[in-house]
């Protein structure tokens, strides 16, 4: 199969007196970020090399096209197409939503608690795709206001994430003349349902203003109410639990600042709750009793919540200390009691805590020792004793209950379905460690076939993500079984830089000690294969994003250990994307990779372990790497560049795809329900194809 060649053209930049040659960096145009909102904008010599890609990836999924069939309707028959969610008791309505076997979008429907009129649709996302006659179709939010009227929505319909917003009359269906449009996509109501506030989103994609839009005026005219100078934080806006005041706050990765305002503040003037201090996080809500909740990394790795009395912002007492191994998690209220989360070892749990005693107990929901415990309020009126708690692991779909938080008392209201049928008895999930290069104990949770013997045989998918301080939750996916079904054993390596340890966890891999996701990746696959789950060799990599980060980097250091890798939008060019302080969000993250235009340390640093740049004369494993035109976070630029330069210095024989999504897709991939199984219909068959399995 002749591949297609990207024209090299050498051009050669110095840094830190440290001379970089790229042979693609012409792929970089410097209109790109035009070209998330006009894809003519696009050079044509790389739009003929993604078509030629495109097709080339075509050819070789076309003995696989009969095995792309099966694994859809093998997945789609994992899923209750006709389902509808518990229902949430509002002052007037209830509200829920509802999918069907027709559509790919849902609905929210609502009806009024007293049952005197029948149930209404007031938003059908298969309907509104229709209207608008795109290709794509991205929901950002779906919000009614507080006197139930009107409906606020946030469309993207091309991929970029820049959101329009439209207000609809809910009776007479209505929608209102002025649009908003580049927004962040969140709306956040006023109670007297008049005005709304939202983000807008600058020239970078980033969201450093919000305003305040009263319903059938001008949006020239709406009044910006907070603006955000410094480039690396970005900022949003929300109301308290109690619905008592209105928080913007502000941050980039590591640091956070919060204002707030009264919500019947008529000229709004924010006051500062507390200044920003590099590498301290807070967020605030407030509560009926009388107190301001903080929950805080200040003084404490792992966070803990202190509170104020409202009237009184400057002495805090402690309310939920921090714990040395520890994560104390989020939490909600009702009126007497405050439910929580934390984590330790990598295992969440749920607590509910007495407001008045202070008293406070762990939610037992499940005898299973790893998976994924939830809670939520199933009405607006807290004052009740009852809430609604959920669990699911990797073996187990997901039961949801309603839970007395004084009688335990707990009630099974809905199981999730698995039409095909599902059987957690014939698997088993596993909670193991690794020993990384520095003696770091890695977590891998896994789940597979209980009848598949340990001999060191078996083929293996491994994820990784690795960033950002997200935990990779331990949660069910019906679709992984049609992998696990066929031996392969699916894992996680819970790798530095997530947050599933907490605030060390994800410390150690950041700025010059980045390297350390990539070691413990390795470190996990070698433990894996001394105790003999699989065998060198005989590993599928996982990732997207920042995970395909740590793919990439590790395809570098250990590519023997691989029969394939997938790798979905990678972010595998960060030196050259750290280097353009223009690109959305590279000036936010400088916070955590290092700023190489100021710093040659940093500079030095993500040059060492750059994916693109430290592309060697080696043997690389099958690859499938996949990006978009209009992903606003990984730009398409990266992959290209990758695999043209991968292609040029690689010494095997192996075929490194490149797909290019040309039509209309997020960083996230396809909308609408079958174009995302169709998607990974065609990312299981290429794990299969690899991995020698025929169907």
């Amino acid at each position: 199969m002749k591949l297609p060649q990207l024209r090299k053209q050498r051009a050669s930049k110095n840094y830190h007196g440290i001379t970089i040659d790229d042979n693609y960096s012409w792929v970089d145009q410097l209109d790109i970020l035009e070209v998330l909102k006009d894809s003519s904008k696009l050079l044509p010599e790389v739009k003929k090399y993604i078509e030629e890609n495109n097709n080339i990836t075509e050819q070789y999924f076309a003995d696989s096209k009969n095995l792309q069939k099966k694994l859809f309707d093998e997945i789609k028959s994992k899923i209750k197409l006709d389902d509808t969610s518990l229902k949430f008791k509002d002052k007037r309505y209830f509200y829920w939503t509802k999918t069907t076997a027709e559509g790919n979008y849902g609905k929210k429907l609502r009806q009024l608690i007293d049952g005197s009129k029948s149930e209404e649709v007031i938003f059908d996302g298969d309907i509104e795709k229709k209207k608008h006659g795109s290709e794509y179709f991205g929901l950002g939010t779906v919000d009614v206001s507080y006197n139930d009227k009107l409906l606020s929505y946030s469309l993207d319909l091309v991929g970029s994430e820049y959101y329009t917003i439209y207000i609809r009359d809910i009776a007479t269906n209505k929608i209102f003349d002025e649009k908003i449009e580049n927004t962040s996509g969140s709306v956040t109501w006023s109670l007297n349902g008049k005005n709304f506030f939202y983000s807008k989103l600058d020239k970078f994609h980033r969201a450093r203003k919000i305003y305040k839009h009263i319903l059938n005026t001008p949006v020239e005219n709406d009044e910006l109410i907070y603006e955000e100078k410094e480039e690396t934080f970005t900022c949003g806006i929300g109301i308290t639990s109690d619905e008592k005041f209105f928080v913007i706050s502000t941050s980039d990765h590591i640091t956070t600042e919060n204002y707030f305002f009264p919500v019947d503040e008529k000229e709004i003037k924010p006051k500062l709750f507390l200044a920003r201090e590099k590498d301290v996080r807070y967020s605030i809500d407030s509560w009926k009793d009388g107190y301001f909740y903080l929950h805080t990394n200040k003084n404490a790795e792992d966070h803990k919540i202190l509170r104020c009395k409202k009237d009184n912002l400057n002495e805090f007492e402690e309310y939920i200390p921090a714990k040395k191994g520890t994560i104390i998690g989020s939490f909600d209220f009702l009126d007497n009691h405050m439910i929580r989360g934390e984590s330790s070892n990598a295992i969440p749990k749920l607590y509910i805590r007495d407001l008045k005693t202070n008293k406070e107990e762990e939610i037992k929901i499940s005898n299973e020792q790893v998976g994924s415990p939830g809670a939520s309020l199933m009405q607006k009126d807290t004052n009740t004793t009852r809430i609604i708690v959920a669990w699911e692991s990797m073996a187990t779909q997901g039961k949801i209950y309603e839970y007395d938080v004084l009688t335990k008392e707990k009630k099974l209201v809905k199981m999730v379905e698995i039409p095909s049928g599902h059987d957690p008895d014939k698997y088993v999930v596993e909670r193991l460690k690794a020993k990384s290069h520095d003696g770091r104990m890695i977590p891998i949770t896994l789940v597979r076939k209980k009848d598949i013997l340990l001999d060191g045989k078996s083929k293996m998918v491994l994820y990784a993500y690795g960033a950002y301080k997200h935990s990779v939750g331990v949660s069910f996916g019906s679709s992984r079984f049609c992998l696990v079904d066929r031996g392969i054993t699916f894992a996680i390596a819970h790798v530095r830089g997530g947050g599933e340890m907490g605030e060390h966890w994800h410390k150690e891999a950041l700025f010059e000690r980045k390297k350390n996701s990539f070691l413990d990746y390795i470190a996990v696959a070698n433990h894996l294969i001394e105790q003999k789950y699989t065998y060198k060799g005989g590993i599928c990599f996982l990732g997207g994003s920042a995970g395909g980060l740590t793919g990439t980097a590790v395809a570098n250091m250990a590519p023997e250990l691989f029969f394939s890798m997938l790798l979905l939008v990678p972010f595998c060019d960060p030196l050259t994307t750290m280097l353009n302080e223009k690109l959305p969000l590279t000036p936010s993250e400088w916070e955590l990779w290092g700023n190489p235009i100021k710093s040659k340390k940093y500079f030095e640093s993500i040059l060492s372990y750059s994916p693109y740049n430290n592309l060697r004369r080696a043997s690389y494993p099958p690859m499938l790497v996949t990006t978009s035109l209009f992903d606003s976070r990984v730009l398409y630029s990266e992959p290209i560049k990758y695999v043209a330069k991968l292609r040029e210095l690689k010494s095997d024989k192996n075929l490194q795809l490149l797909k290019c999504k040309m039509k209309a897709a997020s960083h996230g991939g396809p909308s609408g329900r079958d174009n995302s199984i169709k998607e990974l219909a065609e990312e299981f068959s290429f794990i299969l194809k690899t991995a020698g399995i025929k169907n």
